[in-house]
């Protein structure tokens, strides 16, 4: 399964946001892609998904124009993790991880017993065990972002989206998220997210896109892509990347703020 733009122009009617981005995920893969606030992340992600029209360019997905696919057969390949999302209704936390199988029903079917058996898995993954009957509006903005995960992990799509997963979420459960990404990617799922912290895409991602201003100004590995000075470009405060000593004995790469002089 694949999903790639393609020289894709993106935005809102008489307001363009982003263009001439190419740019490709694959079963297993990690693509991290990191941007200033207001730099287009959302708007390409949701045009990525289908959920706005390209102004220019083509999405593609496994080699067919995304646009001309049925909405059903896209959730059934791709799933979605929003930024935030608040909710109006009292469902439970089963419930609206239960909404991640509806892709796979009928219409006006209910849900099966295998859809139930899914949605209980992606619940206790992500421990959301002890929450599973609270209502969603009633929980806290970081456990809401965990059940939205785990609904999309209930979805059981080969590929998966995800505009700033961690962004709500204590540094605890922010390490939790990310081992699921890894996880999810060596099951052969394709995981585009989205991060303000470049040390998440060191330490997980396989490739790192930079977007400023709704152009790819980057694209490939970590190591090559995330340096003092792209970050400074991209970001406009000065960051060190240095090399350090992990406990397990390797080396890795980490972003360090410059001290502000006294």
């Amino acid at each position: 399964m694949r999903l790639e733009a393609r020289d894709l122009a993106f935005g809102y009617r008489g307001h363009p946001v982003g263009r001439n981005v190419s740019l490709a995920l694959g079963a297993g893969e990690i693509v991290c892609l990191l941007g200033p606030n207001g730099g287009g992340k959302t708007t390409l992600f949701r045009t990525l998904l289908g959920l706005l029209p390209p102004q220019g360019g083509e999405v593609l997905l496994d080699g067919a124009d995304l646009w001309t696919l049925a909405r059903r057969d896209v959730a059934k390949r791709i799933g979605y993790v929003p930024q935030a999302h608040t909710g109006y209704f009292p469902f439970t936390v089963r419930d609206v991880v239960l909404m991640g199988r509806t892709a796979h029903l009928a219409p006006f079917a209910g849900p099966s017993r295998r859809d139930r058996v899914l949605a209980d898995e992606a619940i206790e993954r992500l421990g959301l065990a002890p929450l599973a009957d609270a209502v969603y509006t009633r929980i806290s903005g970081g456990e809401r972002q965990l059940t939205l995960i785990a609904r999309a992990l209930a979805q059981a799509a080969p590929l998966l989206v995800m505009d700033e997963p961690t962004a709500s979420l204590d540094f605890g459960n922010q390490l939790r998220v990310l081992e699921q990404v890894v996880a999810l990617a060596r099951s052969g799922i394709g995981v585009l997210l989205s991060t303000h912290d470049p040390d998440q895409a060191f330490q997980r991602a396989d490739r790192v896109a930079l977007l400023r201003g709704g152009e790819l100004v980057a694209d490939g590995r970590p190591d090559d892509v995330l340096t003092s000075e792209s970050l400074r470009t991209l970001y406009g405060v000065e960051v060190h990347v240095v090399d350090a000593a992990l406990p397990d004995g390797r080396r890795g790469r980490v972003c360090l703020p410059a001290r502000a002089s006294a």
